[in-house]
């Protein structure tokens, strides 16, 4: 398992496209939860490769079942405020921890700011739901932390039930299916065009680089 936090993944050059933002609120055919709202309609946008994406995935999903998008471009401030967040909060709970271990356990959650493939718009939080919006049992809640959750969140967690099981392999078909890299300790969290992507699919340089 590559974390966001191994070097290998700074290591990728970065490059942009120029490729633009598109607000799902525009969108009718993709679902947009507003649970991460916020003010200024970030998490409503995403790169257009990305939402071309998803548009194919979820043609490829079972009928009565819907993509749930939550979240895609976080800015950086956002971004280093959920990081030092979790951080800290693990600081507290293990006082014992190495700093370089606290920093690795970190990034299973939340991205280091330099590498975070929410900040290029690249990358988006969802789930699955019924066409009435209804969200599926995926064994665990969206942004549920590995501690919190014994690493139920982890995308390939043996602990979870049967039905959640087949609702992540749903996922996983469609959206790997359409080009997409899942980040295997979150089931919700995939991307595109970014340093992670790139590194998993042996791109030479990113697509998107940080907004």
């Amino acid at each position: 398992m590559i974390l966001l936090s191994d070097p290998r993944v700074a290591a990728v050059p970065s490059a942009d496209d120029g490729e633009p933002l598109v607000d799902l609120r525009d969108l009718p055919e993709l679902r947009l939860d507003g649970r991460a709202a916020d003010p200024a309609g970030a998490y409503a946008r995403l790169r257009r490769g990305v939402v071309d994406r998803l548009l194919t995935a979820q043609r490829s999903l079972p009928a009565g079942v819907r993509l749930l998008v939550i979240e895609g471009y976080r800015p950086y401030q956002a971004q280093l405020g959920i990081f030092t967040g979790y951080r800290d909060e693990l600081r507290r709970r293990h006082p014992d921890w190495s700093p370089e271990r606290l920093h690795r356990e970190t990034s299973k959650f939340v991205s280091p700011v330099e590498v975070a493939p929410h900040s290029t718009g690249g990358a988006v939080d969802l789930t699955l739901c019924t066409d009435d919006g209804a969200e599926l049992d995926l064994g665990t809640a969206v942004d549920a932390t590995p501690e919190d959750s014994a690493g139920a969140c982890f995308t390939g967690a043996p602990t979870i039930g049967a039905t959640a099981r087949r609702h992540r392999r749903i996922l996983v078909d469609a959206l790997g299916g359409a080009g997409l890299v899942n980040y295997p300790t979150e089931w919700w969290h995939w991307s595109y065009g970014d340093r992670y992507w790139a590194l998993a699919t042996g791109a030479s340089h990113t697509r998107y680089g940080p907004l």
